[in-house]
């Protein structure tokens, strides 16, 4: 199977990684227009299942080291099928809220809300469990990272203030996804040999592997959380799956392409942990959220009627998520 060498390619992968998941969210916006948010998740789930399935048989399947796709199912423990499987699930519950809250409060709101409070919390989850990067430096980039989420905050606070339409709804369901959002990279990643892909250990499995358990997880567990969301939305009125099966093509494929963006996302980010460590890994990735704000700032005009003086703290708070983006980068050095 494909497996890094070098620190400075696990640190590419997970720079696209942040390209990835802090760009999937277009999609939904563009779906968004036609089509509503719980019916683009079924595509966007069926994405990231697709794209683990093409990357187990192809790059984990090929190559001298480690153990090929099939081979490393077949030898996994329940355990840590289990542990794969139950990061997919709370990612979905996560991700779920996540999505409506861009449907609610749009992307440069939801994500350095949602995503910056996952990362805080899971670099700190992570590196508990692997303690691996210079810790003064990782945690400096959490705090710079920190400080960037209370600047939007009163960001957003202020364009509320003078007329700007803001939901507080959006906010508290951006909170909620953070927050569940922080914990399913540990449980996937401790299904993982972290330390060992040429030669994983018996019963734990390939990042390969934990994906496509991970993606089973998120798949079969949106039977239960989006049907529920069909009938009881978060925000505006009730639908069916009558109306998926409606959609146009377009529309479906849009939102199977928002999958696979974030899918090779996720699957360059396990990669990248085998020589960078969990909480670096996760850490980089999650600076998406760096990447989501200027897409809502920039391209979608969500602040384009703020009053004077947002635009400046919208600026001071992507400054402070690359000095954080930059800090972790060298703190696995």
């Amino acid at each position: 199977m494909f497996i890094i060498e070098e620190y400075s390619t696990a640190v590419i992968f997970c720079i696209i990684t942040m390209l990835c998941w802090g760009s999937w969210g277009n999609t939904q916006k563009l779906a968004g227009k036609t089509w509503r948010y719980e019916l683009f998740y079924w595509d966007y789930v069926l994405g990231i299942l697709i794209l683990s399935l093409v990357f187990a048989f192809t790059l984990g399947s090929t190559g001298e080291n480690g153990r090929g796709f099939i081979d490393d199912l077949i030898q996994a423990d329940a355990k840590n099928l289990g542990s794969a499987f139950i990061g997919g699930i709370i990612f979905n519950a996560a991700n779920i809220l996540l999505s409506s809250a861009i449907a609610i409060a749009g992307m440069s709101v939801a994500f350095p809300v949602g995503i910056g409070i996952a990362l805080v919390l899971g670099v700190l989850i992570n590196y508990v469990g692997s303690q691996k990067g210079d810790s003064t430096l990782l945690f400096t980039g959490v705090a710079f990272i920190t400080l960037a989420i209370i600047v939007n905050a009163i960001a957003y606070k202020r364009a509320s203030s003078v007329g700007q339409k803001v939901s507080t709804k959006g906010l508290i369901v951006s909170v909620l996804a953070g927050v569940l959002m922080s914990f399913f990279y540990r449980f996937i990643a401790s299904s993982m040999d972290l330390d060992n892909f040429k030669d994983p250990a018996a019963g734990l499995m390939t990042p390969y592997t934990a994906v496509v358990i991970f993606s089973l997880g998120i798949f079969l567990s949106n039977f239960i959380f989006n049907t529920i969301l069909l009938r009881r939305p978060i925000s505006g009125e009730p639908t069916n799956y009558a109306a998926y099966f409606k959609g146009s093509f377009s529309a479906h494929l849009v939102g199977i392409f928002g999958g696979l963006i974030w899918g090779v996302g996720n699957s360059f980010n396990l990669i990248a942990a085998g020589k960078a460590g969990a909480a670096v890994s996760y850490g980089l990735g999650q600076g998406a959220t760096l990447v989501a704000a200027l897409w809502g700032v920039f391209i979608w005009k969500e602040f384009k009627n703020a009053p004077k003086g947002v635009s400046g703290l919208i600026a001071l708070m992507l400054i402070l998520f690359l000095a954080g983006i930059i800090s972790i980068i060298l703190a696995g050095q």
